[in-house]
């Protein structure tokens, strides 16, 4: 049986996991994230411990900008000096098997559509909902990432003139429905306004229930456009979409084409914690099947 090797890299930590064909975690390393060099020396050391003769392909997810086609990280904001770094050519020169890259939101809907709440579907939606607002579109059964790799950033779609800032843009859908947007209100981490609204809270209940508005907004705009069988979001909104949900639900009645809306479903990710390992070894499988 092939098994492949998944690297996820993270602005505050990473993992390198072994893997086998239904997904499952058979080996896991993880380290903080430090600077460029001892991050990628790191890697390759954790590469090299986990290696056997069964090892396929590797799959890198990592935020964003990146060239997925060339393998080339960018200078994501939570990486400070990745630029124009070539690391699927670093990992095959140095362990002779193909190596394939993605941003996180794409390699979390493969993760989402080969082993979670997006299984079976032919087009679905994940949306990353967490630090920062991204999508991954799965549509006709393929990954669609765009011309340039840059498809489903909806977190750089303006929802106001003005107002919090999400994306480097004021006003923006990032603003307002991520971990991110969420602390600009001035009452603490999504974190803690979950807890606060979990006994009550009246102020924060408020922001929860503006928040699926927004959000409901959004996934209105994509179910017109894009017409997926299901949308599946992540981070924030598994923990804490039971604050959100009804409100969610109203403004997408009101909004989104009904018949649209009717085959839709809008479910919270299933992989929890195993997202972000699952989607690295998701990558490595989904270009060498």
């Amino acid at each position: 049986m092939k098994e492949y090797i998944g690297i996820d890299i993270g602005g505050t930590k990473c993992a390198v996991v072994r893997g086998n064909e239904q997904g499952t975690i058979l080996e896991k390393i993880h380290f903080l994230t430090q600077d460029k060099e001892h991050t990628l020396d790191q890697i390759i050391k954790s590469v090299e411990h986990l290696w056997n003769d069964r090892i396929a392909s590797i799959g890198v997810s990592c935020g964003g900008p990146l060239d997925s086609k060339k393998g080339l990280i960018l200078g994501p904001p939570n990486l400070p000096g990745w630029d124009f770094v070539p690391v699927t050519e670093l990992l095959t020169t140095h362990f002779h098997v193909p190596a394939y890259l993605e941003n996180d939101a794409d390699a979390c809907a493969v993760a989402e559509w080969k082993f979670g709440a997006g299984k079976g579907c032919e087009n679905m939606i994940f949306l990353t909902f967490g630090t920062g607002l991204g999508a991954g579109l799965i549509l006709n059964g393929k990954l669609y990432s765009g011309s340039c790799g840059m498809a489903g950033e909806v977190g750089h779609v303006r929802l106001f003139d003005q107002g919090h800032t999400g994306y480097g843009k004021a006003g923006s859908y990032e603003g307002y429905c991520s971990g991110g947007g969420i602390a600009q209100y001035g009452f603490g981490s999504a974190a803690h306004l979950a807890e606060l609204a979990a006994f009550g809270d009246e102020n924060s209940l408020k922001i929860w229930e503006q928040t699926g508005q927004h959000l409901g907004r959004l996934l209105a705009i994509l179910i017109d456009i894009l017409n997926p069988e299901r949308i599946v979001i992540g981070s924030i909104y598994a923990r804490a979409g039971q604050f959100m949900v009804d409100s969610m639900n109203h403004i997408l009645e009101i909004e989104a084409l009904a018949k649209s809306r009717q085959i839709c479903m809008v479910v919270p990710a299933k992989l929890g914690e195993a997202l972000g390992d699952t989607a690295a070894l998701s990558i490595a499988m989904q270009n060498n099947s």
